[in-house]
């Protein structure tokens, strides 16, 4: 399929906008890795229009597809986890174009995992891990089991992923594989909800037990990042620490995470007057 490929990736090459191009090929046929398709381009560009373009081909009984995507999007995605095969792709697809050892150097930094980069996956997934977990506890205490369920499934997910990143590795698409060797406990808590024998009411009820020692344990790894940040000023309003580049990122789950370390004492609040007589505007510090 590669000589197939040659001309399409050849011509990109030529063009000084373009900064590398990895070519994955498919492990086995049951591998998720290349999304069903045979072969994957992966094309990394400085800029363009569309910060992501895809386009599908075939040739005889095999199909490929190309991914074009600006630096800044590969970025964001390898510090949000939102695109986890696309690690994959760059640590083990070949590379066939490198202008100025740009994917050198980027598979370096993966490898490195510098521990700033850490910090803020790891913040990001605590504060998605207790989103899920009050959501999931929420449910369970109005008894709508399964979708307590569900949200359970997704704590155990960005827990699992945030013991991953705190041992110096980037999760993969098989990130239960990681955390069997990595972190066992989990995988355990993971096994036990969803093979146990017993009641969905008592499996729930006993992994929210355990779950609640995991993420307390974590507190200080989780919100490592985030405590940072609110230490460069005596105090802030919710608005600012939303407003600010890096905690944009956590998005949604910013204020249950606030909340949740407010409970716990590492975050205090701080009552600011405002013009109406009584009502103060909530500030919170560290």
């Amino acid at each position: 399929m590669e000589d197939i490929l040659r001309p399409i990736y050849q011509e990109r090459a030529s063009q000084t906008n373009t900064l590398g191009i990895v070519i994955m090929e498919k492990r086995d046929k049951k591998s998720p890795i290349t999304d069903t398709f045979d072969t994957i381009l992966l094309i990394i560009v400085k800029e363009s229009e569309n910060p992501v373009f895809i386009k599908h081909y075939t040739y005889e009984d095999k199909k490929a597809a190309m991914h074009i995507v600006t630096e800044e999007r590969l970025r964001e995605w390898l510090l949000l986890g939102s695109n986890r095969k696309v690690v994959d792709w760059l640590l083990n697809g070949r590379a066939v174009f490198d202008r100025n050892e740009f994917i050198d150097q980027l598979r370096q930094e993966l490898k490195d995992f510098p521990f700033y980069g850490r910090k803020i996956k790891m913040g990001i997934e605590y504060a998605k891990l207790i989103r899920r977990y009050m959501d999931g506890k929420s449910f369970f205490e109005s008894k709508h089991f399964l979708d307590a369920y569900n949200h359970v499934v997704h704590s155990l997910h960005h827990l699992a992923r945030l013991a991953v990143i705190e041992n110096g590795f980037h999760p993969e698409v098989t990130v239960w594989n990681q955390v069997r060797q990595i972190e066992p406990e989990i995988y355990k808590l993971y096994e036990e909800l969803v093979n146990s024998e017993e009641t969905i009411e008592k499996r729930l009820e006993l992994l929210f037990l355990a779950s609640e020692f995991l993420i307390h344990s974590r507190i200080e790894v989780g919100s490592g990042h985030l405590v940072s940040i609110m230490e460069e000023k005596e105090s802030w309003s919710f608005q600012e620490l939303h407003l600010h580049d890096e905690l944009s990122y956590y998005s949604v789950d910013l204020a249950v995470m606030i909340e949740f370390l407010l409970e716990k004492g590492v975050v205090r609040t701080q009552p600011v007057e405002t013009k109406g007589k009584g009502i103060y505007h909530r500030h919170y510090y560290v």
